[in-house]
């Protein structure tokens, strides 16, 4: 049985950017999590051992945002990489990092980078 597991407006303040000055004055973030996995175990036992973890998910994710980077590519694939790592049950995640107010000279929502895998 396929289960999805959405995280949705996780909010972090981190240091990532090219500009030297977003390594220093940091930033306001914003994460999306799509999780989809193999969820016939917990289903049947109803027991939380069974199941992938949306609270060890976002500890995984927020661990991976405040370590630095340049590229939010770079953080999105740590991410990637770490849940994979822990969750053998997942076959597919999406993870789409925002970066709020970006630094580009004019008015900007925010831009996101989106990986998937």
């Amino acid at each position: 049985m396929n289960g999805i597991i959405e995280i949705e407006g996780m909010e972090f303040f981190a240091y990532h950017g090219c500009f030297e000055a977003e390594q220093i004055v940091g930033n306001k973030f914003t994460v999306y999590a799509c999780l989809h996995y193999d969820c016939s175990q917990p289903a049947e036992s109803d027991q939380i051992t069974d199941a992938l973890s949306y609270q060890t998910a976002y500890e995984i994710i927020a661990r991976e945002m405040m370590k630095r980077s340049h590229l939010l590519e770079h953080v999105g694939q740590r991410m990637l990489n770490a849940l994979y790592e822990t969750f053998p049950q997942l076959t597919y995640a999406k993870i789409k990092i925002s970066k709020m107010n970006p630094p580009l000279g004019g008015k900007i929502g925010s831009t996101s980078v989106t990986l998937e895998k």
